[in-house]
């Protein structure tokens, strides 16, 4: 047997508590006999209510404008009615209430979302970005402390603002002893990493705007460093007595002539070991960094590389297809390498995937399509930031127009 609901809504003034004769509107909302009362915060002259309308008479401007907040407030109480009675849930008039003057929802502060996307990402993040989270975090809760004079606040107050501040807070830092300054381009990847945590927060309905809908991020563009061909072949030759730097110009060398990058070389093993479609070894894999795959046919400095290792006993503990050191030590010992080199360049590790890009296939005119699928890049944009052509190239490809154009 089903029963009977009773629902009503009454505006109303309280004459009794006018103040030179005015008063504040009232709202009723009645449900089963149970009763809530609402101030709606407009005052009006007590004359000019009608009882029986239950608005304001007259047509002046004033008039108008509460009637039609009135009309406002009534249509929205009647929604919030017809939602509650499809959630199926027991509700009161004090539920509706609660509805109506936003109540309901939770004021999320900027600690919370930290702890929700660190518990939600960390599966999803690799560890090495979890990590530059957590630094940006630190920074975040470091410019609220100061700014704020507050460890924490709420999400709602956060406005374009506060991210102005914050951009201005990572410039003006003061860096600890053996620490670099904060440039500008490190500052836009913690405001960007700033961005996508309230991204999430407004997503989940946790705020009502986007805070950083009017803000332009200021990249600075610059030029990727790489080895031209003279630099790379230095360093092939280079001869020494010292076991760990052959190890780690081998390594090196090995990312220049496949483009993979030390996290995903250390990896490899001899199931990564396989034949292509030519009929030629190839390296698959998947990148630790985004887990897009890769698809690599070796040449064949680096399959020399490969099989100089494969009885090695660095390699025969761990089944590995070429030895692995700490990415500390190795870009510390291609200093040493780089100064024996007699190359005047800070040498990373990293700056071998560039070379690859650069002077070992594009310079030798792999398109930048095939570049981009080698180097595991799901957008040829990002291979083009990656990957510059030399000047040597351009004025070759300039000497073929100038040949073609001639004839």
């Amino acid at each position: 047997m089903r029963t009977s609901s009773t629902f009503s809504i009454l505006f109303w003034i309280y004459g009794a508590r006018a103040i030179n004769n005015q008063t504040n509107i009232y709202v009723r909302i009645t449900l089963n006999g149970k009763k809530v009362n609402i101030s709606l915060k407009r005052k009006i002259d007590i004359d000019s209510w009608d009882i029986k309308r239950q608005r304001v008479i007259g047509k002046s401007k004033a008039a108008r404008s509460i009637n039609l907040y009135l009309d406002e407030v009534q249509s929205k109480i009647y929604r919030i009615h017809e939602r509650l009675k499809t959630e199926e849930k027991p509700f009161t008039p004090q539920t509706i209430k609660a509805r109506l003057l936003g109540e309901h929802k939770k004021h999320f502060s900027f600690q919370d979302i930290v702890t929700y996307h660190n518990e939600k990402m960390q599966h999803k993040l690799h560890r090495n970005t979890m990590r530059q989270y957590q630094t940006s975090q630190r920074y975040m809760l470091s410019y609220i402390a100061k700014e704020y004079k507050n460890p924490d606040i709420y999400l709602k107050d956060l406005n374009y603002s506060f991210i102005i501040g914050f951009e201005d807070f990572l410039r003006s830092y003061e860096p600890k002893a053996g620490q670099l300054k904060i440039g500008n381009n490190t500052a836009m990847k913690h405001i960007k990493r700033l961005r996508r945590m309230v991204s999430l927060a407004y997503r989940m309905e946790w705020i009502n705007r986007d805070p950083f809908i009017n803000f332009k991020p200021k990249i600075v563009k610059s030029e990727r460093e790489f080895l031209s061909k003279d630099k790379l072949e230095r360093i092939e030759k280079l001869q020494s007595s010292i076991e760990r730097l052959l190890v780690v110009k081998d390594l090196f060398v090995f990312s220049c002539y496949t483009g993979i990058s030390y996290s995903d070389i250390i990896k490899l093993t001899s199931e990564n070991l396989v034949v292509g479609i030519d009929g030629s070894r190839w390296i698959m894999a998947k990148r630790t960094k985004t887990g897009t795959p890769f698809k690599i046919p070796l040449l064949e400095k680096a399959e020399n590389i490969i099989d100089k290792y494969k009885d090695h006993p660095r390699t025969q503990d761990n089944e590995k297809l070429l030895p692995g050191l700490s990415n500390q030590k190795l870009n510390s010992y291609l200093k040493e390498i780089a100064d024996l080199c007699r190359i005047n360049k800070n040498l990373t590790f990293h700056m071998a995937r560039h070379t690859f890009a650069t002077t070992v296939t594009l310079s030798n005119g792999v398109p930048i399509e095939t570049v981009s699928k080698l180097l595991g890049h799901t957008k040829i944009a990002t291979t083009q930031i990656y990957a510059r052509v030399m000047e040597e190239k351009v004025g070759q490809d300039m000497d073929m127009l100038r040949a073609r154009l001639s004839s």
